[in-house]
């Protein structure tokens, strides 16, 4: 049965989604989807147990007013059937409660989280590579678990304890009101002055409870960055410094806590203080039309009993409402950034790439990081990265990229990738524009070895295989022999006993030394075997002896492709059959490294700076 329910909402599904909308409820309300039938079944099964909670104290008021003017021997004969049925309603009663837990518990609980974590991350993985420059990847994937999680809260404060507190307290004025009109008033007037309670305190707690976060975040930072750095630490023999460091912000947090705390203490009081006023005045009233035989002692029995669950769930509701609060505040946070429309997207018709001969071009081609930005802000002072450039690489060339930093060498590489728009002009392969092709096909017809290699927190062969996931097991160590890697790999272990190509390389492969790292991203370039290969300072990581290695490996995998290289150690691509020399976005120098040497230029000039070169032009 438990199965049945959990099976009812599909928390992996399989269709596009699109990016949600910037205001609050129609974000919250576009999360629901495929969830909103079994949203709206919870809210009407919690709406009846509300009503039916509210009843019951009506119904156990008749009982008592049986039992008061009746005698003891003959009550079940005189009221057996009444009996009978108020039984089997409070026995039914169950399957009402029973069937709204299972859809709240069930189907909802577990899979509104997972499917909204779900579609946030495949939002995420779709964002260009500009988006992560601007935010941390910590806060992107916190920001992905939290907005789930709030939303989830929201629509269960909202339609689950709010709709049950509302007609809760409807069923019960109407109820009292059948009692005497007299009764409503007592209950009237302890609601203004809770909503005023809770327009007071909520505002402020929410306040405050910010304020802790804010102060915990920074505690937490100071400390976590006090390990992160701990050889620096100890280094300068600051562990006394960092201490302190670290208390100050304790410190502050400690305030908020207290302020916190202060104001906690006082709701709870002022809660308790209207609910006793609550009793007092129900009781008062009840017991005076009593006195004056306009109500019987069942009614004195219901009213007093609604009143005290009424302290119950005033604490309750005062707690939920605080908590909607920050839940709103925490989508509210998460939409800046879930929100936001992707700036890379394939054309409606957009084909995929179909590489037969590797042909790059580049056409007035203008290019500026921020560009967008800068012209909305009206700013007259946007950095141009490229200029009217235009390149055209031959089938199967293999050029090399050279200039100094900040020239335009690895934007080209990024453009060519698609990892951002072109201001102006086109990049064509074998004729195809990269802007009318879909983007995993472009991807996968280029392969890339940079000087950041990133390693997935995985296992080595689970890295190497993403180069080409359906290849064998002898394809993959072939690739990792080629790359100089397979000896090594042989000899790793991590903590938890995993060998070889089973071991886990940690976090960005921070288990691994960078020329480790680089011979396993080096490998899976290999095995990916993509026809178009950009190498960006692909032994930069790599001591002489085992870059010589290497060298004669990737020189062996630039056979038959199309290969872009960029390289501050110039001896790694003279053999390159062109050199393409940047200065300032433009082509300035372009021709064999024996030509550039001859033109006495840039070329030149970075050459002569440079000493110990092992790899010449044959």
């Amino acid at each position: 049965m438990f199965k049945w329910f959990e099976n009812l909402v599909n928390p992996f599904p399989e269709q596009a989604i699109s990016t949600p909308p910037k205001s609050f409820w129609p974000f919250v309300w576009a999360c629901t989807e495929g969830m909103r039938p079994y949203i709206l079944c919870m809210t009407l099964l919690t709406a009846c147990i509300g009503a039916f909670e509210a009843l019951l104290f009506a119904m156990m008021g008749k009982v008592v007013d049986r039992l008061s003017s009746i005698v003891p021997a003959v009550l079940w004969d005189y009221h057996k059937t009444d009996l009978m049925i108020l039984a089997a309603v409070l026995s039914a009663s169950t399957l009402l409660i029973g069937l709204q837990t299972l859809l709240k518990h069930q189907t909802l609980a577990g899979n509104i989280p997972m499917r909204l974590r779900w579609n946030f991350h495949r939002l995420m993985l779709g964002q260009s590579m500009s988006f992560y420059q601007d935010e941390f990847a910590g806060r992107v994937s916190a920001k992905v678990m939290q907005t789930a999680l709030a939303v989830r809260d929201v629509w269960f404060i909202v339609t689950d304890i709010m709709v049950y507190v509302v007609i809760y307290f409807v069923t019960i004025l109407t109820v009292v009101g059948s009692f005497s009109v007299m009764m409503v008033w007592p209950f009237l007037i302890w609601l203004v002055l809770y909503a005023g309670a809770l327009w007071y305190f909520i505002p402020r707690l929410k306040r405050v409870s910010q304020q802790q976060a804010d102060a915990r975040a920074m505690m937490t930072g100071r400390i976590t960055d006090a390990y992160t750095n701990i050889s620096t630490v100890k280094l300068f023999s600051h562990a006394g410094r960092e201490a302190d460091y670290a208390k100050s912000a304790m410190q502050e947090f400690l305030v908020f806590v207290n302020r916190q705390m202060r104001m906690v203490s006082g709701v709870e009081t002022i809660n308790h203080l209207l609910n006793m006023l609550l009793i007092i005045g129900c009781g008062g009233v009840v017991l005076w039309l009593w006195s004056k035989g306009q109500v019987g002692v069942g009614a004195v029995a219901a009213v007093t009993a609604m009143a005290l669950r009424l302290n119950g769930i005033s604490h309750w509701v005062m707690w939920e409402m605080t908590s909607l609060y920050e839940q709103i505040g925490t989508v509210h946070d998460g939409i800046n950034t879930l929100s936001l429309p992707h700036k890379i997207v394939d054309a409606l018709a957009a084909k995929p790439l179909l590489v037969k001969h590797g042909e790059i071009k580049l056409e007035n081609i203008d290019f500026g990081y921020n560009v967008a930005e800068l012209v909305a802000d009206k700013k007259s002072d946007k950095k141009e990265v490229l200029k009217n450039l235009n390149l055209t690489i031959q089938s199967g060339e293999k050029i090399g990229l050279v200039g100094r930093s900040g020239a335009g060498k690895s934007t080209i590489v990024n453009l060519l990738l698609r990892f951002y728009e072109v201001e102006s002009g086109r990049i064509l392969i074998d004729g195809q524009n990269i802007n009318d092709v879909t983007q995993n096909s472009l991807r996968e017809s280029i392969g890339m070895v940079t000087q950041d290699t990133s390693l997935l927190h995985r296992s080595v062969r689970d890295n190497i295989l993403y180069g080409r996931p359906d290849a064998t097991e002898a394809q993959m160590i072939t690739a990792a022999k080629r790359a100089e890697a397979h000896t090594f790999i042989l000899n790793l272990a991590d903590a938890k006993g995993r060998t070889g190509y089973d071991a886990h390389v940690g976090e960005r492969g921070v288990k691994l030394s960078g020329g480790q790292r680089q011979r396993i991203a080096i490998a899976r370039v290999m095995l990916k075997d993509a026809p178009i290969l950009l190498l960006d300072e692909a032994t930069s990581a790599l001591d002489s002896e085992v870059e010589a290695v290497i060298q004669s490996s990737l020189y062996d995998l630039m056979q038959g492709k199309t290969v872009i290289a960029i390289a501050h150690r110039l001896s790694t691509i003279a053999a390159m059959d062109r050199l393409i020399v940047l200065d300032g976005g433009k082509i300035i120098e372009e021709g064999t490294h024996k030509k550039l040497l001859a033109n006495k230029g840039l070329y030149a000039s970075l050459w002569a700076r440079q000493s110990g070169g092992f790899i010449a032009e044959d």
